[in-house]
């Protein structure tokens, strides 16, 4: 336990001095006029797009997991609604060419779920216009170091912005003149913790100090149609503590996050508008080909198209409704089961809410 609090402790403070160079400009080799500041004007609305997992076939335990069409189709149905300033998507794998998962040791390969894509499946994920992708759940680690570090290797080599590994906490970038910071959390091995609030307050505090924008994702809560509300508890499945992603959404936004995105039940769970910020408590399963199971609440999910103000201060989201089923695949939802579920969860764990849902868009009531 000690060895933990240990690492913990030493991952947050190399975060905290990485923030810190990054702040820092090189001294004044001569005596200049000060002018007065130039105050940055931001644009007045911010687009974010946010989906839940991704993940595009693996090729563990054998190539009968990987589509048909190799995956080139896998965002066809939905490709013109992932257009922003940030797309984001939750990587719920690796990506390795080859390969065995030590976790799957001793065990049928066809029932331990172990996913490592193809590297060439990045440059699909990047073609459909994501640019920014958590690496923070229990599956980018599957295939150990070597998955981590080539997963890695390939989002740098295609300019992808992605956080949530111990040694990337978090990433600082610039589009169209506004500075974001994203940092991604789970409670899984190697991942920035979800558990330790106070620390992940600490980093958000001064991502903050530094940016425009500070957006938040996590992995966490427990998994499937029995997890599909917001209990504001600790979250424990299969013996895991998954966090309190409540108690975590909160502390976040306290310490200046403006956009809190959650995934890791595999279905959609409510929403809230804290302090003027936006949490999605979890978006569900988006591309997950393989495995993965779509069965009911499990087989839809909401592509979000949030807008924000220069101040990270909730607009509106509206939702795309998509499904999945292993015939389809990833297909737009004309039920709006989504919306409609989204509606009812929120209605039901965050009673006498500020929100209007109306004709798929979310927005405040005053």
């Amino acid at each position: 336990m000690k060895k933990l609090i240990f690492v913990s402790t030493l991952t947050f403070f190399l975060a905290y001095l990485l923030i810190s160079c990054q702040g820092k400009s090189a001294p004044a080799t001569h005596q200049t006029k000060i002018d007065s500041p130039i105050v940055k004007k931001l644009k007045d609305t911010i687009s974010i797009v946010a989906v839940g997992d991704i993940m595009l076939g693996s090729a563990f335990p054998s190539k009968t997991n990987l589509p048909p069409d190799d995956a080139v189709n896998s965002f066809a149905a939905v490709d013109t609604f992932l257009r922003g300033d940030i797309v984001f998507g939750n990587l719920e794998g690796c990506f390795l060419n080859s390969g065995n998962s030590s976790k799957c040791a001793g065990l049928n390969p066809n029932s331990c779920y172990a996913f490592r894509m193809p590297d060439r499946y990045a440059g699909i994920i990047k073609q459909a216009g994501f640019n920014v992708l958590s690496i923070a759940n229990n599956h980018v680690g599957d295939f150990d170091s070597r998955g981590r570090k080539n997963t890695a290797k390939i989002l740098d080599s295609l300019q992808f912005k992605y956080a949530g590994q111990l040694n990337k906490p978090f990433d600082i970038f610039e589009v169209d003149s506004v500075k974001y910071a994203f940092c991604a959390f789970a409670p899984n091995e190697n991942t920035v913790s979800i558990k330790n609030i106070d620390s992940a307050k600490l980093l958000v505090a001064k991502l903050k100090e530094q940016v425009d924008i500070v957006i938040v994702s996590f992995h966490g809560g427990g998994e499937g149609a029995n997890f599909e509300h917001v209990t504001r508890k600790t979250e424990i499945f299969y013996r895991e503590n998954r966090g309190n992603v409540y108690a975590f959404a909160h502390g976040v936004i306290d310490a200046g996050a403006d956009i809190v995105l959650g995934h890791g039940p595999h279905v959609t769970r409510a929403v809230e508008v804290y302090k003027n910020k936006f949490i999605a408590y979890s978006l569900g399963n988006f591309c997950t080909y393989g495995m993965f199971s779509l069965k009911g609440p499990n087989g839809f999910a909401p592509l979000l198209q949030l807008k924000v103000n220069a101040k990270g201060d909730f607009i509106y989201a509206d939702i795309v409704s998509v499904k999945q089923d292993k015939i389809n695949r990833l297909t737009v939802d004309d039920s709006f089961t989504a919306f409609k579920k989204l509606k009812m969860l929120t209605d039901f764990d965050f009673a006498g809410h500020n929100l209007l849902f109306e004709n798929n868009r979310i927005s405040l009531k005053n």
